[in-house]
């Protein structure tokens, strides 16, 4: 079974608009968490990334909106690496009700690794191969899939 993580979390009050529904822009916000707790539990932080010059830049984002969320709602973000390459990597997100199961979102965010002063960069051999393990499911320490 490929390597998901499962972040929680409950709507905010400031992630509602006029009508008590999750402002749509907030959804890519619930994908960074998602995204920043995948690279953790498959092995290392951002700022461990960064700290090693690594930077990865978003380059696409896409998102399907299935059904709203309100204030104080219950929410898991599924995220997973659906590939990986040389100079970057896509994700893929289903959000979700949490007491419900029922399907919010499904989302996509490519990355690209940048230099320092943004141009791009071939991923270092290390970082790929860590995240190839996660990608596949194998050595993701501290990770839980649902």
């Amino acid at each position: 079974m490929p390597f998901e993580t499962v972040s929680e979390m409950r709507v905010r009050y400031a992630e509602t608009d006029q009508m008590g529904v999750v402002y749509h822009a907030n959804y890519l916000i619930w994908c960074e968490i998602g995204r920043t707790d995948f690279i953790r539990r498959a092995g290392r932080s951002y700022a461990d990334l960064e700290r090693d010059g690594v930077r990865l830049a978003v380059s696409d984002a896409s998102l399907r909106y299935h059904a709203s969320a309100r204030y104080d709602d219950p929410i898991r973000v599924h995220t997973s690496l659906s590939s990986l390459g040389s100079r970057g990597m896509t994700f893929a997100y289903r959000i979700v009700r949490a007491d419900t199961g029922a399907l919010l979102v499904t989302a996509s965010t490519a990355l690209v690794s940048i230099t320092t002063d943004g141009r791009l960069t071939a991923m270092p051999a290390e970082v790929r191969g860590w995240l190839a393990s996660a990608q596949g499911g194998a050595g993701a320490g501290g990770a839980h899939a649902e």
